[in-house]
């Protein structure tokens, strides 16, 4: 919360130019108003009050059902404090996937031109979405054009709809490696927070969900008991993985997760399928005109020829944490605390000897530290300064699932200030993503 208070308070007192909106750090300005949505969000944090502490004791499947329909709840009335269009609006922009989806008739030939379109000067060069992310992401919206589920309030509710399968797969994961425990008591910190703002309404939202079941899928293969199980679930991780690498340029660093998964789990038996499986995507896109490799350079070049090159470094990449903790909200430094204390055991007991007993809170603050670390080498690649509380969401959840870590008290206040943070976000700062 220091970290919070003092990224919107220095560039405010100092006058700072931080070159972002009138809101730094997020990518906002102040704007106060309820909307139609305000009644069923106050109404839901008073029940994610209420029924947090009784969660943890319902039977799983109900557990599952209750995340999601919940996700989905908070957040339509979440982006329906701006009116329905709230639902879709941000899709609608000009510098989102989904105008230029509705006018993508070959995708070949998108692919094939792709690369050469992303120079900031170069001839009918991509809206800033599209030239910032490999051809994966508005690929997505092609496909939800060609189902029909083109228009913005739809395509806002479909992803919306995978958005709330986030945290469903981050629970499955937990369970399947021994974590069910940690998993229960982190549920409502999944399903209820300030991320929900911009979970509902951004094409980032589909990549923590595709990158979520890709770790579910991983997860299964490493506690698999046959090696033929194994393996067809290490490819399907391996997909969905390698599909997150044509949303993102980042998401590569979900390595990482991978790697920390499989020693949690014991088992690397599914990790040559997994890197199989990556291989063939990524390769796919590079036979059909877009090879990762060779556009990475380019973006960098049109990053640091707009407005990023003005950006701060100073400010910025301690400010993009604070980003995150308001995305995430800020009960996840208590979370991500305890997972450190876990991790290197308490009164100087060392790693090694934490490391003997790989049980449930082992599990869960491994994986949050690989997370961890995969944000803050991301924010040390300086190819984020600022507007990144959309851009951290495939990682929030898994930094929030050490929450389950918390004590009981700890816990109570923790999801009443989760869900005051995301009341008080959403109606007193308009953001543009």
């Amino acid at each position: 919360m220091v970290l919070i208070a003092a990224a919107v308070l220095i560039p405010l007192l100092t006058g700072w130019q931080t070159h972002a909106q009138s809101f730094p750090p997020l990518h906002a300005r102040l704007q106060a108003r309820v909307g139609p949505g305000t009644p069923a969000a106050v109404l839901l944090a008073v029940l994610a009050v209420v029924y947090a502490p009784r969660a943890a004791t319902w039977r799983w499947r109900r557990l599952l059902v209750a995340v999601f329909a919940f996700g989905v709840a908070w957040m339509v009335s979440l982006a329906a404090v701006d009116g329905v269009s709230g639902l879709g609006a941000v899709l609608e922009s000009h510098g989102e996937y989904l105008q230029t989806a509705r006018r993508v008739d070959d995708v070949f030939a998108l692919l094939r031109e792709y690369i050469s379109r992303i120079p900031l000067h170069s001839r009918d060069h991509w809206p800033v979405h599209l030239a910032g992310h490999p051809p994966g992401a508005v690929l997505f919206f092609v496909l939800l054009v060609r189902l029909g589920l083109g228009s913005a309030v739809v395509a806002g509710l479909v992803v919306i709809v995978v958005a709330a399968t986030t945290a469903v797969a981050v629970l499955i994961v937990l369970r399947r490696l021994g974590a069910e425990h940690v998993a229960r008591r982190a549920a409502p910190f999944l399903a209820a927070g300030p991320a929900a703002i911009w979970m509902g309404v951004s094409a980032d939202a589909v990549f923590a969900a595709t990158a979520a079941w890709a770790a579910c899928a991983l997860a299964i293969a490493a506690t698999s008991r046959t090696r033929i199980a194994a393996l067809s679930w290490g490819m399907l991780s391996g997909l969905l993985f390698g599909w997150c690498v044509m949303f993102s340029y980042g998401l590569p660093l979900l390595g990482l997760l991978v790697l920390a998964i499989l020693w949690v789990a014991r088992s690397w038996m599914p990790l040559p399928a997994v890197l199989a499986g990556g291989a063939v995507v990524v390769l796919g896109f590079a036979v059909a005109g877009f090879a990762w490799w060779e556009a990475l350079p380019v973006l960098q070049r049109r990053y640091w020829d707009g407005i990023a090159s003005s950006r701060p470094g100073a400010y910025w990449t301690w400010a993009d944490l604070a980003a995150l903790s308001v995305s995430a909200g800020p009960w996840v430094g208590a979370g991500v605390a305890v997972a450190v204390v876990e991790v290197l055991g308490r009164r100087g007991r060392g790693l090694r000897a934490a490391g003997r007993r790989r049980d449930g809170r082992w599990t869960t603050a491994i994986l949050t530290l690989a997370v961890l670390l995969i944000v803050l080498l991301a924010d040390a690649s300086q190819m984020s300064r600022a507007e990144v509380e959309r851009i951290w969401l495939p990682f929030v959840p898994w930094l929030l699932a050490s929450t389950g870590l918390l004590p009981a008290r700890w816990r109570r206040v923790g999801i009443v200030v989760q869900v005051c943070a995301a009341l008080v976000v959403q109606h007193l700062i308009w953001s543009q993503w």
